[in-house]
């Protein structure tokens, strides 16, 4: 098993040192286009090795996409970091470019590679991937349903001084703070509905603080998060790698699902060895619905500011 890692920033390395430490691919490639990034990165990673007991093969590279071939999956979280006050749909102008790029050099040199999307605005990023890569649908998936509903439970665990385990939880729609739809009628806590457990003025605090889970981050930090979506990429490779057949909330492109077609949005999927292999309906009510599509409407008004550059 082949995995690449494009960006080696923080996100990807963290993604990366994630993989290595499960030891999720025979050879991992971490590459990026600054020079002496990866190489460096992949060095203190293989250094961990003897004191975390894995044994991954690790090669960095500076832009050379010769050492990515053959690679089964690819992680792309190529591109500018958001900055506080810096709105995702700001990304798409400079992030399209470079994710376009990292794609077409991916695929001079790995035929038929399961690609997972990063790179911000996640959900443009990868209806974009989908539109130029000639791949199977099911082999093109955004990682960011993974990292809202990790998020979604983190606050659930919070608010209710639970162990973060016992707590499930799902975000669907867009990845971004006005178009994830945490499900709050579907989280559980060992099975109990939450609702429950927390009073709905405390719940709708919860969604609330999962919608702008990332921009609380991205001010605190002055600039995006890493250890939540990289460990978020790594579940999600992890659950292709070994066929664990899991229901995660990921972006796909969707063809009549959820009442929508031509979009790549988030809903809960089985992932596999061969991508995200079914579409699980979760019988949205009405008002869920409602808001399901006005997340598609945000998103397709991204997704139209692609036609107006020169791609």
């Amino acid at each position: 098993m082949k995995i690449t890692v494009v960006g080696a920033g923080a996100v990807g390395a963290t993604c990366a040192d994630n993989i290595a430490r499960k030891e999720l691919a025979d050879e991992l490639v971490l590459l990026d286009i600054k020079e002496g990034i990866a190489e460096g990165k992949t060095l203190d990673m293989y250094q961990t090795a003897s004191l975390l007991g894995f044994d991954t093969t690790l090669i960095g590279s500076t832009n050379d996409y010769t050492k990515t071939a053959n690679s089964d999956v690819v992680v792309i979280t190529s591109g500018l970091p958001r900055k506080p006050g810096m709105t995702r749909e700001e990304l798409i102008g400079v992030n399209a470019g470079i994710v376009k790029s990292v794609v077409e050099n991916i695929l001079q040199y790995s035929k038929n590679p399961i690609i997972v999307i990063i790179s911000n605005p996640m959900d443009t990023m990868t209806y974009l991937t989908k539109s130029i890569a000639g791949l199977d649908k099911h082999r093109i998936i955004g990682m960011g349903g993974t990292l809202d509903s990790a998020r979604f439970k983190c606050y659930l665990a919070k608010a209710m001084d639970v162990s973060i385990n016992d707590i499930s939880g799902t975000v669907i729609g867009g990845h971004g703070d006005t178009t994830m739809i945490p499900l709050k009628r579907l989280a559980t806590y060992n099975g109990v509905p939450v609702s429950q457990f927390l009073d709905a003025e405390t719940l709708d605090q919860v969604v609330a603080d999962t919608m702008v889970g990332g921009a609380t981050l991205t001010g605190l930090l002055g600039t995006s998060a890493w250890y939540a979506p990289g460990a978020a990429g790594a579940a999600l490779v992890e659950a292709i790698v070994r066929d664990e057949k899991k229901i995660m909330a990921c972006c796909v492109p969707l063809d009549g699902e959820y009442n929508q077609k031509d979009i790549c949005l988030g809903v809960p999927v089985i992932l596999g060895k061969n991508g995200w292999e079914k579409i699980i309906d979760y019988k949205l009510t009405e008002e869920e619905q409602a808001t399901f599509n006005k997340s598609a409407d945000a998103v397709r008004n991204m997704n139209a500011v692609l036609e107006t550059l020169s791609l």
